[in-house]
């Protein structure tokens, strides 16, 4: 493996690395979303860009369609995990602005 190459994955493996302690550290599961939607994703790019330094055309296209399709999901899917937290859970916090457009009233 080349040194550049190298460098990506160990970069993107530091960033996983930290993602997972912001899950850890973290209080609320909003805090926990917000660490692991946006380190995950930034992750993946550096390991994917890093092994698509060792890999074919082919390779680089494969990790090239997997790299859209989880920037494109991803967002929807922590959007929508938010939601479902913030509909089954009391909310942490003393304002409530979603309350209204949920139906759930929690003062």
């Amino acid at each position: 493996m080349s040194p550049v190459a190298a460098a990506f994955v160990l970069l993107g493996s530091f960033v996983s690395l930290l993602s997972g302690i912001g899950m850890l550290r973290f209080r609320t599961p909003y805090a926990r979303f917000h660490a692991a939607g946006k380190a995950s994703p930034i992750a993946f790019l550096l390991v994917a860009i890093g092994a698509s330094l060792e890999t074919g055309w082919a390779g680089r296209a494969e990790f090239l369609v997997v790299a859209a399709a989880l920037v494109l999901t991803l967002p929807v899917a922590v959007h929508l995990l938010f939601r479902a937290v913030h509909r089954t859970e009391p909310v942490p916090i003393g304002r409530d602005d979603l309350a209204t457009d949920t139906g759930m009233d929690h003062d």
